[in-house]
Formats: C-alpha cells, sequence, structure tokens
C-alpha cells in the first residue's frame, strides 16, 4: 500500500466521521424542530382559544356596559323626577321649623300672660277681702254705736 492509498483511507475514515457526527447533529436537530412545532401548534391552539374567549368576554362587557348605560339613564331620570320631592320636603322642614319656633314663642307669652293673671288674682283676692272686711267692719259699727 502506497501512502496515497494510507492517505485515501484516513480520508475516508475522516469523512465517515463526519458523516456520522452530522448524522447525529441532524437527528438531534430533527427532534428539536418536532418539539418546537409541537410547542407552536399548541400555542397557537392556545392563541385561538384565548382569542375566542377575549371575543366573547368583550362582548359581555359590552352587554354590560350597555345594561349599566341604561340603568344609569333611568336612575337620572328617577333622580330628576324626585328632585321636587326633596325641594318640598326642604320647604316642609323650614315651616315646621318656623312653626315650632312659633309656637315656643307663643308659649313663653302665654305663659307671661298667665303669670300676669295669677298675680292679677291673687291682686284681687286681696282686694276683695279687704273690701269685704272693710265692708264687715262698717257693718259692725253701725250696730253698735
Amino acid at each position: 500500500m502506497s501512502l496515497g492509498g494510507i492517505a485515501a483511507i484516513i480520508a475516508a475514515l475522516a469523512f465517515v466521521v463526519l458523516v456520522i457526527f452530522l448524522v447525529r447533529v441532524l437527528s438531534q436537530v430533527s427532534k428539536t424542530v418536532e418539539k418546537v412545532e409541537t410547542t407552536v401548534t399548541e400555542a397557537n391552539t392556545t392563541i385561538d382559544v384565548l382569542t375566542k374567549d377575549v371575543d366573547l368576554l368583550m362582548q359581555q362587557v359590552e352587554g354590560l356596559l350597555v345594561k349599566g348605560n341604561h340603568l344609569l339613564n333611568d336612575i337620572n331620570g328617577k333622580v330628576e323626577t324626585i328632585d321636587p320631592l326633596f325641594t318640598a320636603v326642604a320647604d316642609l322642614s323650614q315651616s315646621v321649623s318656623d312653626l315650632n319656633t312659633t309656637s315656643r314663642n307663643l308659649a313663653g307669652k302665654v305663659g307671661g300672660v298667665s303669670k300676669n293673671a295669677a298675680k292679677a288674682s291673687v291682686a284681687g283676692k286681696v282686694g276683695a277681702t279687704t273690701m269685704r272686711f272693710f265692708r264687715d267692719r262698717k257693718t259692725t259699727t253701725k250696730t253698735e254705736g
């Protein structure tokens, strides 16, 4: 065997080692690509499900917002309807307060009048008793004399 033949065998062996190494690398790359494909497929499926869920949720939220706006408009209309009632209640409250103040003032005046009437009544009784005393005294002195 010549030197050229030995070089060819070494080159062939190096080529075989290189091919075996490339086959192993390509096999692992193939498995990795399959896993990546599976992951991408699962991600796409999950994204599709999430998209559908989000679309459904958006529709439900939109429906709730419409109902909320309708309810808010209804409440605003009812509040506008009962605003005059609150105004009337406030006016009535002021009237009752004024009536209470007037009643207290009247009670104070009546109390003062009744005190004066009591004083006048006492003075009248004293005067009547004094008049009787003097009348009885005149009658007693006329009969004695």
